[in-house]
């Protein structure tokens, strides 16, 4: 059996016990948080709406991003980066 779960903008397909990374939830490691499912179902059967629970594995920072500007002619340049904010999660109940 699989759900199709809503976290941050995305939709992550999953089954019981996996881990994932999605975008940072609020609250600590080893809490219990209640995601919204859009899809579940398995071996021709679907349903669609209900929740599925996920315990906070741990808090981390993404790969880091560098971004770049430059206007040429105009001795315009400018490197900044960016580190996302990121949560693993482990589904514990579908």
């Amino acid at each position: 059996m699989f759900v199709v779960i809503k976290s941050g903008g995305k939709q992550y397909r999953v089954r019981k016990d996996q881990e994932l990374l999605v975008e940072r939830l609020p609250g600590e490691v080893g809490d219990v948080v209640e995601l919204p499912v859009s899809l579940s179902g398995g071996e021709g059967s679907y349903e669609f709406g209900g929740t599925a629970k996920a315990e906070i594995v741990e808090h981390l920072k993404g790969e880091k991003l560098h971004i770049y500007k430059y206007k040429p002619k105009k001795g315009y340049r400018k490197k900044t980066g960016h580190r996302q904010s990121l949560t693993k999660i482990r589904i514990t109940e579908v």
